[in-house]
């Protein structure tokens, strides 16, 4: 009976790994994807561009209730990023499902700046500015 319960614990903490990632808030995921389009304008190396770290927090904060929030969200991006780049990141700031949205949301817009990378880092570039997220150098 022992190994039964055994093994039945070991499956279930394998298997609800996975399915414990919770869902992105409405307001994490409006944060996320303005991040994710913020640094495809900084990937596509569009110039006249560049972070405005101050002011993305504070947007966050206001999405998602507080800096601390927003830092979160922002240090859970940048592991995605690493996670998926093959590079070291701290596992504690790693969350599955800011990994899949940014995923999504960055295949969905890098895909304008590579068919017109004058209008698409123009128009995603300016509405990051607007946003808070990226200021003009």
């Amino acid at each position: 009976m022992r190994i039964k319960l055994s093994a039945v614990a070991m499956i279930a903490t394998t298997v609800s790994g996975p399915a414990q990632a919770a869902a992105l808030t409405e307001a994490e995921a409006l944060f996320l994807d303005q991040l994710v389009i913020a640094s495809v304008v900084l990937e596509q190396r569009c110039d006249g561009y560049e972070v405005d770290g101050s002011s993305s927090v504070q947007l966050g904060a206001r999405l998602l209730g507080s800096p601390d929030a927003a830092m979160a969200m922002i240090d859970a991006y940048a592991a995605a990023i690493k996670a998926r780049d093959g590079e070291s990141y701290d596992p504690r700031k790693f969350r599955p499902e800011v990994s899949d949205a940014a995923r999504k949301t960055f295949r969905r817009v890098r895909t304008d700046p590579i068919r017109n990378p004058k209008r698409a880092c123009a128009d995603y570039g300016e509405a990051s500015i607007d946003r808070g997220l990226l200021r003009r150098y």
